[in-house]
């Protein structure tokens, strides 16, 4: 199969039961995609496929063929820094152990992409699918406040492959 994740244009042998998230983690080492339930309750594994946000647990790799993925190593930063995206989750202290971060800036990144200015409520129901255990969710929830003052609206252009992460 080939798929393109962050950029790069991959071609992979894949077994059938495999998942897309053992290919990122494992096979193509981005290991920012967190390996937590595998049961697509906690969304520590959440990556954008074709810019849908989805748990890489729960997509058999052979799903994602002829796809784009982008990962969070994948995440644009302006200017060597961080996407406004991540900034606004260090300014808000909305980043604690950091297990859940990368699903989370994913989820924010796409839900800003539709909603530039969301309410709480389709913040909280955005991110109903990510789990997080250390911030109590206020942080986060200020994050996206953040971050929404500063990102525009639109498809998320990935990091080139040569691109320093």
């Amino acid at each position: 199969m080939k798929l393109t994740v962050n950029g790069a244009v991959h071609q992979v042998d894949v077994d059938a039961d495999e998942s897309l998230l053992h290919l990122l983690r494992e096979r193509l080492a981005l290991t920012g995609t967190k390996n937590a339930c595998e049961q697509g309750e906690c969304g520590s594994c959440v990556v954008l496929m074709d810019g849908v946000p989805v748990c890489a647990c729960l997509v058999l790799a052979g799903q994602a063929d002829g796809c784009a993925v982008t990962t969070i190593e994948g995440v644009p930063r302006e200017g060597g820094g961080l996407h406004p995206v991540q900034q606004a989750f260090v300014d808000a202290g909305a980043v604690q152990c950091g297990f859940c971060t990368p699903g989370l800036v994913l989820t924010v990144i796409d839900l800003l992409a539709r909603t530039p200015a969301p309410s709480d409520d389709e913040v909280r129901n955005a991110l109903a699918g990510n789990l997080c255990r250390c911030t109590g969710y206020q942080q986060v929830l200020e994050a996206v406040r953040l971050a929404a003052g500063h990102c525009v609206a639109g498809p998320m252009r990935v990091a080139s492959p040569g691109a320093r992460r």
